[in-house]
């Protein structure tokens, strides 16, 4: 995940703020705007935005998080699941 990339002062940000939401669109930057040097708010692209939300969904949901934790503690273990009937829970035909 990115980190604020980013500090500009809101005098320029809305001087520049065609500019700059072109630039986030395309380079999937977060910009950090300042007043007197203290951030007051972030800009960032849509699918940025998106995934911060789905983060925080799967960080709420505790039976998710048990899940990761699990997973990653497997992988770390060096057990990989590489059966689909495994991923997914189905009987083998």
């Amino acid at each position: 995940m990115k980190t604020a990339s980013q500090f500009l002062p809101v005098t320029e940000a809305k001087n520049r703020l065609l500019h700059l939401i072109r630039e986030i669109d395309e380079k999937d930057e977060v910009l950090t705007i300042t007043r007197g040097g203290v951030p007051v708010a972030v800009l960032l692209s849509p699918d940025h935005y998106a995934g911060l939300l789905e983060t925080i969904e799967v960080l709420a949901d505790r039976q998710a998080l048990r899940s990761l934790r699990r997973s990653i503690a497997e992988g770390e273990g060096g057990r990989w699941v590489t059966d689909e009937d495994e991923v997914f829970g189905k009987d083998p035909a």
